[in-house]
This record gives C-alpha cells, structure tokens and sequence, in this order.
C-alpha cells in the first residue's frame, strides 16, 4: 500500500447525521456524534453491506493472507470492510481493502487524530485520506483504559457479519464478537491449527456455532452473494452474483469441520451450527 500524496493533514469532523448514525442506535450507551477523517458517507447504509474483519495482534503468516484474500474479496463485491486499525489482522484487512481499491472504516479508541498504536502513523494517513477513520471520543485523546472495549461495540454494531480470523481466547476480537451477538449480529470465524494460541479463541468460536468461514465464496454466501474466482488468492475477473440457500452451505462446511477437528461429543450432541 502506497503512502498518500503530500499535502495538509485532513481535519477531524463531528459528524451527527442520523443517517450515518442509525446502526449505532442499539450499542449500549450510543453515541450523539462521531468524529470523522476521510470519507463519512462510507458509514451510511451501515450495518447492511459491512463486513468487520478482526483478529490477534499477533497474527500467523496464514492469518494475515486470509485475513487480506477476504477483505479483497468483500470490497471487489462492493461491500465496506470494518476494523480497529490494531497490529495484525485488523492492519492486513485495512491495506488490502485500499490496495483493492474499496473502501474501510478504521474505528479507532483514541483520538480519530491520533494513531495507535504510533507505528500505524503511515496507515493512519493512508486511511484518513484514502477511506475513513472515526471515533467518538474527542480528537487529541490518548489510549485510556477501556478504550478498546467501548470501539468494539462500534465495530460490531457497523457490521453485518464480524469475522474473527484469528483470536487467541482473551482477544478483543472475541469482544467483537460478543458485542455482534448481543446486537443480534452474526458472528463468522476462520479455522486454524488446534496447535497455536492464535487460533484458540476461532476454533472455539466455531466450536459453540459460530459460521466458518474456509475461503471468501463462504462469507459473502452468508451475506447472500456467490463468487466465482479464477485463483484463491488472486481475483480477476471475478464476478458476483446473488444466490440463495447460504445455510445449507456453511451448515455443511461445519459438519466437515466437525468430523475433522473437534470433539466427537458436538456431533453426538445435535449442536446446531446456527445456534449462535
């Protein structure tokens, strides 16, 4: 991802809108306003054609390619990608959706004018010209505790379908995701080694019923769109359809995970893969 083109730093605006507002109206403790950098009318029409994309910090060489095929995959069907603008999965989410040439929300805990972590700077400016970069908290405010945890319930609550591609289980991915269930959200993961601590949070995820998500055709399937890829990784020619019937495909792509992976019990005990 290239840096932007010199020139002044955009200003920070208070955007109070009830358009770009409205999928925020549920979180607890809504907020009246949010300060912007870059391209507010991103927010509007929120949570519908959003999509987040969270993970660890400290995101695998596998979580950062999965986590970038997606977000490519989601802005070339014309959708929003979401994320905190953290190190790791959130970052490869945002510079593939630029890269792509769509659009992403970094939703950050700070300041909207202030990165974080200071090793984003580049990021930030790229996002804050490029797409857009939102906070509800004043500009010039540092990282304070709870932070996090309050941008999160913003994340989810923009977003159709949180994905958490890799979380270990204390992440403030899995936060993310709890904020989308209690919004009545739905909450997708990405399957990974049984041996690594960044996969323990997803795997549990899929574990209690959460969507899998194996490759980009199974998330927009749950947002009622189809792919055609002529290369997993690469998406020319790419064309996006409506289709129907998306449960029955990820309901299977569980099931396999299922015998593969977990537990025999689950399947013993008819835990349905949409229970979430």
């Amino acid at each position: 991802m290239s840096r932007p083109a010199g020139g002044p730093a955009p200003t920070p605006r208070w955007v109070a809108d009830p358009a770009v507002l409205s999928a925020l109206r549920d979180v607890s403790h809504p907020p009246e306003g949010l300060w912007v950098l870059g391209d507010a009318a991103a927010l509007v029409g929120a949570p519908h054609r959003h999509v987040a994309i969270v993970g660890t910090r400290e995101a695998t060489p596998y979580g950062l390619r999965i986590a970038a095929d997606l977000s490519a995959a989601c802005v070339r069907a014309g959708l929003v990608v979401v994320s905190g603008m953290a190190r790791g999965i959130d970052a490869a989410a945002h510079r593939a959706a630029v890269d792509a040439g769509g659009q992403t929300i970094a939703v950050q805990g700070t300041g909207v004018d202030v990165p974080y972590p200071v090793s984003h700077r580049a990021l930030h400016a790229v996002l804050a010209q490029r797409a857009t970069v939102i906070s509800e908290v004043e500009p010039g405010t540092a990282a304070f505790r709870g932070c996090f945890p309050r941008r999160n319930r913003l994340i989810a609550a923009l977003s159709k379908v949180v994905v958490v591609v890799e979380a270990d289980h204390k992440s403030g991915a899995i936060n993310t995701a709890t904020h989308a269930l209690a919004l009545n959200g739905t909450v997708a993961a990405v399957p990974g080694r049984v041996d690594v601590p960044q996969s323990a949070g997803t795997n549990q995820l899929l574990f209690d019923g959460a969507q899998m998500i194996r490759e980009p055709a199974d998330l927009l399937a749950l947002l009622g769109m189809s792919q055609t890829l002529i290369h997993p990784s690469s998406y020319p020619d790419t064309r996006f359809v409506e289709s129907h019937g998306p449960e029955e495909r990820v309901g299977e792509a569980f099931a396999d995970y299922a015998r593969r992976v977990l537990d025999a019990d689950l399947i013993r005990s008819g835990t349905s893969p949409h229970s979430l």
